[in-house]
This record gives C-alpha cells, structure tokens and sequence, in this order.
C-alpha cells in the first residue's frame, strides 16, 4: 500500500526553505512589522500577475469577501446573490453585515453559479452577485459581466480558490468590481497561516477598502468610516512573495496530474467526463476544465448511484487521502435555517453534496502516488 495525502505541503515549502529564512530574517531585523514596503511590494507583485490597477493585501479571504462587501456598502436590506454550493465563507460575510442570501443553484458540470438560476431570483432589493470559481475553474466572465450589466448588480469574485485561472485569457479577480482570494495554506499560492487578497480596476473603492483595512482610519486617528483590522502581516508577505513566481509552474503540474487521471481511467467501463449527455452506465464522473485555463484546486469527482461514501471508505483503507467538498450545502447549516431567499430551488446543489469527493492532485504528487490512486478508482468502479 502506498500512502497518498490530500496535500503535502512539505515538498513545496522545503524546496524554498533558504529564501523564506532569508526573508524572514530581512522582516525581524527591519522592525517593521505592520504594513509597510514589503506589503507594498508584494501587492504590487500581484497587480501586475493579476492585470488589475490595485492589489490590497489583507488577513484572510473571508476577511477579504467581507471588506468588498463593506466597500460596496452593502447592509441591512439588501440581497446577494450566491452560490448555494461552495464554502461558507462566502455567504457568511453577506450574514455578518445584515445583507440577505439568495440560494442561487449551480451547474452540475462546472459545479459554479448557474447564471439562469440567478436571473429567475433577482428583485428590487438585490444588489449585487457574488459567484464562486470554484475548484479552481473560472466562472464564465464574457456572461457573468452581461448580466451583472443587464440587471445593474455589483459583482464580487470570490477566488479563494481560483487565483491564476482565466476564461478566454482573463484572470479571475479582473472583471468584478472587487475579486477576494485567499492565502490558505491549502491554495495553489498558499501562504503560513491566514491571509487573502482583495482586488480592483476602480480608484475609489481602492482607497474605500485601503481606509476600511484600518478602522476607517486617514489620516492616524481620524476616522472616517467604521472599518476593522483586515491588514496583513508583512512577514506573510514576504514570504508569499517569494513563492508567487513559481504560481504558473505549480498550476502547471496539477494540470499535467489531471490530465493523467483523464488518461488513465476514462479507458476504464464506468468513467466518463462530467459533461452533459453523459452515459447511464458511468458511476465516476472525472471534473473538466471548461475553460481550459483553469488551476485544479481541487480535483472533484461526482462519485453516482449512492457510492460516494463508500469510496471514501475505500480509499481511505487504501492510504489515499480524500475529502468531501462540500457535504451540506449552504441553505441547510444549521445558521442559515430560515435565512435567505431561494432554498426551495437548489436541486443540484443538494444533489452535487451527496457526490462529490476530491482526491490529491497537488504539484509534488509522484508517478508512483498518483498510479496508485488511479488504480485504487479503477478497482473501486471495478467491483462497485
């Protein structure tokens, strides 16, 4: 038996161990532990990556949802779109500032937002809409953008775990008036504990959030608005500086590892992509990358007939780490019972939590690992 995890961040950070002690060293001995040039730096970095005008670096990307919102002025009476399958992050910072969810059911290809969906939930009180690129696949932009026109929404990207995808050669976090990423150990650009990212093209909601990011505060002392503390510790931003560069090349291999899974296992009676028309006789369904410059975050299987659970458990006994992205959909935690608009409408969100599994497909998996879950799925399918 060959042990496989989810996701070993031992390989990435041990290969870069010399520049980060480097970096962490120049960050103690500046004193300058709050805000600063290498902040200033980092963000700059990212713009550039990102092709947007501003890049605002802070503490988390729930932080980084829930400063857009607050920017945006979204509050007490308002709705917001979202998606009902994806991490609670997302719906709990509309919660936080008194805003209403609105259940909004996804695609079961893509697994994001279902933009017709949307349409048929949109009223007077809604205000904005905040899709999901979930997985690390991007949302159509050229769409999302013509709706958001057509029914005069603000758009948030929630891209914690999309930064570096594209649709048509546009980067996640560009078309929205703000896109929110994280730096969860876990992403693709991962840093040492919490911090995210928030982004814009606009000058003034730049300089909202920035103020917001300190207690509403310019100049010192003097506050304008009520913000909070959402800044980023530029330790972490030296230290995911030093990793941003290498982004393409770790997107690069989950890629190349995605692309083996395809080959490997769509040879084999029960597999098949999941796009639409698919085969009756398929009991795995292998995620594709619609907009064929995706990131591979998550490598998520539709696992049919009831057999989720069990192939967990397979794998599990197997060594090879695996996890269920997500099991409850949003409109049935228990905080939200009664909360939101549009539950009694998400069939395939509820049908999507009772499916999926993600199986590794992190950068450093080896040959041997990734033989070893391929044929762990065929074996599965083969006696299922």
């Amino acid at each position: 038996m060959i042990k496989v995890p989810l996701l070993d961040l031992g390989p990435q950070n041990r290969a870069l161990e010399s520049a980060y002690a480097q970096a962490f060293n120049e960050v103690m001995q500046s004193n300058a532990f709050i805000m600063g040039p290498r902040l200033e730096a980092f963000e700059k970095a990212c713009a550039e990556a990102l092709k947007v005008k501003h890049a605002i670096g802070v503490s988390s990307g729930t932080d980084a949802l829930l400063l857009s919102l607050m920017a945006l002025g979204v509050g007490e009476g308002d709705e917001v779109l979202l998606p009902a399958f994806t991490f609670f992050a997302t719906a709990g910072s509309v919660a936080r500032l008194g805003a209403t969810p609105v259940w909004v059911d996804v695609s079961p290809h893509t697994f994001n937002i279902s933009l017709e969906d949307a349409a048929r939930k949109v009223s007077p009180r809604t205000v904005a809409i905040m899709p999901v690129h979930l997985f690390g696949q991007s949302c159509d932009l050229n769409a999302l953008q013509a709706f958001a026109l057509a029914h005069r929404l603000k758009v948030i990207e929630d891209a914690a775990q999309s930064m570096g995808a594209r649709w048509q050669g546009r980067p996640t976090m560009s078309v929205g008036d703000f896109g929110a990423t994280s730096f969860f150990p876990s992403k693709n650009l991962g840093g040492f504990g919490d911090s995210g990212l928030v982004t814009t093209q606009d000058d003034a909601l730049a300089e909202r959030a920035r103020i917001l990011r300190v207690h509403g505060m310019q100049p010192k002392y003097y506050h304008k608005l009520v913000g909070a503390n959402f800044r980023m510790d530029p330790l972490q931003a030296a230290l995911l500086q030093i990793k941003l560069p290498h982004l393409p090349k770790y997107n690069c291999a989950r890629a190349g590892n995605a692309a083996f899974y395809h080959q490997s296992l769509l040879s084999v009676q029960g597999f098949a992509e999941n796009r639409p028309g698919v085969s009756s006789e398929a009991k795995i369904l292998l995620p594709v990358d619609f907009s064929r410059e995706g990131i591979w975050n998550q490598f998520t299987l539709r696992v049919l007939q009831g057999k989720r659970d069990a192939l967990k458990a397979f794998l599990t006994d197997r060594g090879i780490g695996c996890e269920i992205y997500y099991p409850v959909p949003l409109h049935r935690q228990e905080c939200f019972a009664g909360v939101g608009r549009g539950a009694d409408s998400v069939t395939i969100s509820e049908q999507l939590a009772n499916e999926v599994l993600s199986i590794p497909i992190y950068p450093e998996i080896t040959n041997e690992q990734r033989n070893w879950v391929a044929e762990s799925l065929a074996a599965f399918v083969k006696q299922a």
